[in-house]
């Protein structure tokens, strides 16, 4: 008897194209960020934002939901979030040091690591709403830090009114308190599955 396998969608669909097209859009926001473009920077990364929920949202209307597609998305993502936190970095008053940059990137690696391993187990280990708020409380933290250095360049001046700061370093630090805590919860997630069964 043949095993019939299901179809996957052709490689290059329209959610494909729109992941890819966020990777060229990464590219274009980690020059503006170098340049202290910081306008553009909004919306870039607010065009790019906007590509990550169409992608998804397409694939799943169209039934167009493939493997590459499926583990494409989330690595173009890791790569536009990290790359625009590194970039960040060397930039005065961003409120960003290096050891932050280090718990996103570091999380990152470590959950894609082994998420692929947990699924080439034949575990399914997709995002939870813990990980889902990590992300979104990422990209309001990049558009927060992103109004800061706008206001402040138009403003000519290092640091604007103190609600600005308020509201960036109160962003990066609720954002690192998600990253850490479901960075966690993924490796408990993981202890539990791979635990033997009398431990």
């Amino acid at each position: 008897m043949t095993t019939v396998m299901p179809k996957q969608p052709p490689v290059f669909n329209l959610p494909n194209q729109l992941t890819a097209a966020r990777l060229v859009l990464g590219i274009v926001l980690f020059v503006f960020i170098e340049r202290h473009l910081w306008i553009g920077s909004i919306i870039i990364f607010a065009l790019a934002a906007t590509t990550d929920w169409l992608d998804g949202y397409l694939a799943r209307r169209q039934g167009l939901v493939s493997t590459l597609g499926r583990n494409l998305d989330p690595l173009v993502d890791k790569v536009v979030v990290c790359g625009a936190y590194i970039f960040l970095l060397p930039v005065a008053n961003s409120g960003v040091a290096a050891w932050m940059v280090t718990v996103v990137v570091g999380r990152e690696l470590i959950i894609t690591g082994l998420r692929s391993f947990m699924e080439m187990s034949g575990a399914t280990f997709g995002a939870d709403w813990l990980g889902k708020i990590k992300m979104v409380l990422q990209c309001v933290t990049l558009f927060a830090i992103f109004g800061f250095l706008a206001r402040a360049q138009a403003l000519g001046t290092e640091s604007p009114e103190v609600g600005w700061e308020i509201l960036r370093d109160g962003s990066i630090y609720a954002m690192l308190l998600a990253t850490a805590l479901s960075g966690l919860q993924y490796l408990w997630r993981a202890f539990q599955m791979l635990k033997p069964a009398d431990y």
